[in-house]
């Protein structure tokens, strides 16, 4: 995550690597390096040898039974490579939906379920830089993706709105909103999960007490609740250092 009017900024996402795979010395390819394992000389001769001969006895016999000769192990050999050759296998793109890029920005402060003191006080961190992250997926099967929209704050980043819109009558609609204290919201497997970090008192901003992940599956025309998991976090922090929230005032007697 990051900020907000000069409070919070930042953000995680999506890594690549590759896996630099070798062959051992005079192995197969099993790893598709390239490498063969190299062949004696001898033996390739022999091997082209005893094939040639192969190829004139069935010549001869072909002839001497009247048969059409290389005409007849022609189409075989045809019939053979049809037989082997690999069925095409559909596009991986074939199921992928084109995640068409939108101004987040635009969608928030065009949007009339947002309270204009909100849209007046998201400005850039830096330069044109606003606290926003977006992310694009299939929530809501929807006629193009559904963009999931966190605000944060610009010096902590500690998220401080949540919103989901969907493709309805060829414009986006606010369908989801969620304007919490330390909230984040992410795409996972078509389902929305939205982080809740609970503080107690004297919690720094940096060390919450722990957090509530609720799930949501949308449901007819809007967003149900589908699982909760509440997670309470060490209190175990830099060098060991133990912090403790400071005790609440005891109720009146």
């Amino acid at each position: 995550m990051r900020g907000l009017d000069g409070e919070a900024d930042g953000r995680r996402h999506d890594g690549e690597g590759g896996i630099d795979s070798g062959g051992g010395p005079g192995g197969d390819d099993r790893y598709g390096t390239g490498r063969r394992r190299r062949r004696s000389t001898a033996k390739a001769a022999s091997i082209t040898a005893t094939a040639g001969l192969v190829a004139v006895g069935l010549s001869m016999a072909a002839c001497s039974t009247g048969g059409t000769g290389s005409r007849d192990e022609g189409a075989a050999a045809t019939r053979d490579v049809a037989a082997a050759a690999p069925t095409p296998s559909p596009s991986a793109d074939g199921d992928l939906r084109s995640a068409e890029r939108v101004d987040p920005i635009e969608l928030l402060k065009s949007d009339p379920k947002i309270e204009e003191r909100f849209k007046t006080d998201l400005k850039p961190c830096v330069a044109d830089a606003y606290p926003v992250d977006a992310s694009y997926g299939n929530l809501t099967n929807a006629s193009a993706p559904d963009v999931v929209v966190n605000v944060m704050t610009c010096g902590d980043a500690v998220g401080i709105g949540t919103y989901v819109y969907r493709m309805q009558s060829d414009k986006y609609e606010n369908v989801f909103m969620a304007e919490d204290a330390a909230v984040y919201a992410t795409i996972d497997r078509g389902e929305l999960v939205v982080t809740k970090q609970v503080y107690a008192k004297g919690d720094p901003v940096a060390y919450p007490s722990g957090e509530d992940v609720i799930t949501y599956r949308w449901s007819g025309n809007r967003f149900t609740q589908h699982d909760w998991v509440h997670n309470d976090y060490s209190r175990a922090v830099g060098d060991g250092e133990v912090v403790e929230p400071a005790p609440s005032a005891s109720p009146a007697g």
